[in-house]
């Protein structure tokens, strides 16, 4: 990913989230919000909700503990990526604090509608999109180098994208979260995505130009 893609996309993310906060403080958004989720939860049926359950648990801290294991063993021992497993846990832990230090300032009730599950805490952003966005982004990064076929790697974005859209509805569907707290999520999450990998690219390069001016020869 070149400068200027990574820059727009840190733009666009930074300037999406920070276009939210008023609505989000003024409750103005809270109207349509509502609508979203009554007409999405007219598809209510039995099938459907287990699904949606499905998705919210692969989308929720436990799950993602397991990504964050298996996916440190696999970038280990069988990628041998072992310099960005750090930048994989960087990511994971670091999108999760993120949500709830802005859960914490923005203290937005989850909606008083009809609920398919309970859960506790606040509403804004939502910690299931902000996760899905970084956990399904940043593997799809890591992985896209491995994946030799253009084929591949197109399922893998596909793939990636349809967990990323899925766990996010869901979680209106399931009634915890507004439509808004799952688009401030996948703004949280790409920003903190595209910053870390940003920062990881140039610590590395910095480390690589040390190195070579230090032993120019190796």
């Amino acid at each position: 990913m070149n400068s200027k893609l990574r820059f727009s996309l840190l733009l666009i993310t930074l300037v999406g989230f920070v276009s939210m906060i008023p609505l989000i403080k003024s409750k103005d958004i809270i109207y349509l919000d509502e609508l979203i989720i009554i007409f999405i939860q007219r598809l209510e049926n039995p099938f459907l909700t287990a699904t949606m359950k499905f998705f919210s648990y692969i989308g929720s801290g436990s799950f993602i503990n397991i990504i964050l294991v298996l996916g440190a063993i696999v970038l280990y021992f069988v990628l041998h990526d072992r310099s960005e497993i750090l930048l994989f846990i960087l990511v994971l832990m670091g999108s999760h604090y993120i949500f709830r230090f802005l859960k914490e300032i923005f203290h937005r009730a989850r909606p008083d509608l009809h609920r398919l599950i309970e859960i506790g805490g606040y509403s804004f952003p939502s910690g299931h999109a902000t996760n899905a966005m970084t956990v399904y982004g940043i593997l799809s990064i890591l992985l896209w180098r491995h994946i030799p076929t253009s084929r591949g790697r197109k399922v893998l974005i596909l793939f990636s994208t349809i967990m990323i859209l899925t766990i996010g509805f869901s979680r209106i569907y399931l009634g915890v979260h507004y439509p808004s707290d799952v688009l401030g999520g996948f703004f949280v999450g790409a920003f903190w995505l595209m910053i870390s990998i940003w920062c990881f690219q140039y610590i590395k390069e910095k480390i690589y130009e040390k190195t070579h001016t230090k032993y120019p020869h190796t």
